[in-house]
């Protein structure tokens, strides 16, 4: 556990995770819901859902540029959080697709640019001692799996049309609970001097942000349809956000013990090791939809396909690009795997529901993650953390 609290403002940073986590609590499991209750398609939730992700191909990196060069990341997360809120309070008043799409554009655009340089924020604090990661990390997810339950009786008891309001008392947490964090101060590192170009010249960069690509990509089936899917066979609102939970609390328990774990089996073939398992998890959630505890056992996965992946993933991204390219560093591997990644996968998944099947959008995605893993194997540069 971290005890330097001097030196490390742990619970004002864990605060920020917990409810940005949250508002993903509420949005993910539950936003697909929503916009079928408006009365939209499969096609065009995956759009609206492609269009939340699009930005973040974009935003972060902008973003990262403003603080990398400024030097005021917190400054930078604070003013993204604020306008999201703004932004996101026009759902109340717009009708129909353009508007609801622009408007999600928005919003997203401002909320993306948020996460990438908290993420350089806390690896700043951290340092030399980035196995710590994971438990200020931690409270992301159990701001997740708190939302995703609490929100789930309140849906099936006044319906749907509440969660906009629910949310948006979320985003206002997020701000003000960014107000409580101050600037880390920079480090000097060995290799500051190098440039973006040359960092993403390297192969090893390269195969890193391929197989990030392809990971989220996978994830877009889950992210924008696994709601709706459980639906079809007959799952309640309840049962439906107690599985998205059981994702997050095994997720909880990984990063608990990805410390060790690093040490002992090193970053490179954690990462491959998640690859794996995450195929294996849309397979299976392809393949016996029917069966709760298959589906138990699926979000099971969760573990490796989001908890292993991301912390070695975090890790990764924070050695591949040093000193001041930290924030665009983030920023990348945000827009790169949740934000292309996220939205080809979502575009894809909502046309194969509409134009094949619903069981089909998850073995699209058991074929990416596999993808990610043949790539994987093609790395021979990455440093393993030991």
């Amino acid at each position: 556990m971290v005890n330097d609290r001097s030196s490390l403002p742990y619970w004002r940073l864990s605060t920020f995770y917990l409810f940005y986590f949250a508002s993903l609590g509420a949005l993910l499991p539950y936003w697909g819901l929503y916009l079928r209750s408006l009365g939209y398609g499969a096609g065009e939730i995956g759009e609206l859902m492609a269009v939340m992700m699009v930005t973040k191909i974009v935003s972060p990196n902008i973003w990262g540029w403003i603080a990398d060069h400024s030097g005021k990341s917190m400054t930078v997360i604070r003013w993204g959080s604020l306008l999201s809120l703004c932004s996101f309070l026009a759902v109340f008043r717009v009708e129909g697709f353009l508007s609801l799409a622009v408007v999600i554009f928005l919003f997203s655009f401002f909320w993306n640019a948020t996460l990438p340089q908290f993420e350089a924020v806390t690896l700043g604090y951290l340092r030399q001692e980035l196995h710590r990661y994971s438990w200020i990390r931690v409270w992301g997810s159990i701001g997740f799996i708190i939302a995703v339950l609490a929100i789930a009786p309140v849906v099936e008891t006044h319906g749907i049309a509440l969660l906009p309001w629910l949310l948006a008392l979320l985003y206002g947490a997020i701000y003000l609970s960014s107000l409580l964090v101050h600037e880390p101060g920079v480090q000097p590192h060995p290799h500051a001097s190098l440039s973006l170009l040359q960092v993403l010249r390297q192969r090893e960069v390269l195969l890193l942000l391929g197989v990030a690509f392809l990971m989220q990509a996978s994830h877009g089936a889950y992210y924008s349809f696994y709601s709706l899917y459980l639906e079809q066979y007959g799952y309640s609102s309840v049962v439906i956000g107690q599985l998205w939970a059981l994702g997050v609390v095994v997720e909880v328990a990984i990063f608990m013990v990805m410390s060790p774990l690093i040490s002992r089996f090193g970053l490179r073939s954690l990462l491959q090791w998640s690859l794996a398992l995450t195929a294996l998890r849309w397979l299976f959630t392809a393949t016996f939809p029917q069966w709760l505890g298959v589906m138990v056992a699926t979000q099971s996965l969760h573990a490796a396909s989001f908890g292993i992946f991301h912390a070695v993933a975090i890790s990764l991204f924070h050695q591949a690009f040093p000193g001041r390219l930290q924030g665009r560093g983030q920023a990348l591997y945000s827009s790169i795997s949740f934000g292309a990644g996220g939205a080809i996968g979502a575009l894809v998944s909502g046309y194969v529901w509409e134009l094949s099947s619903p069981r089909d959008i998850f073995l699209v995605a058991a074929a990416l993650s596999t993808l990610a893993l043949l790539v994987s194997l093609q790395e021979r540069g990455v440093e393993d953390e030991k």
